[in-house]
């Protein structure tokens, strides 16, 4: 079974706000989840960002994937670090000849 984290959406029309949880990969955006770990509320400015980060490492210990856009929120809240990029391959420029 595929485990994420991910947002689901809460809220009335035009004013929205997420929970964060843990569910299946396969169940629907807002359908069955196993876990809430936190919530997001972005109308407010800053926006209100509440997560217990201990839960959520739990589960990326046992093998939960964050969502792109749960990965950011948990690595703007210091609950994650960011991967480090790889330094880019040097590629060996190829001379022209001229004239063939």
């Amino acid at each position: 079974m595929a485990v994420k984290i991910r947002l689901t959406r809460m809220g009335d029309k035009k004013s929205p706000f997420y929970r964060i949880i843990v569910a299946d990969s396969r169940s629907p955006r807002d359908g069955k989840f196993i876990e809430i770990v936190g919530h997001y509320n972005p109308l407010p400015n800053p926006a209100e960002v509440k997560i217990d980060g201990e839960k959520v490492k739990e589960w990326i210990a046992k093998g939960a994937q964050p969502t792109d856009t749960v990965r950011a929120l948990l690595i703007n809240n210091g609950i994650i670090e960011k991967p480090a990029k790889p330094a880019p391959a040097k590629t060996k420029a190829v001379k022209k000849s001229k004239g063939a």
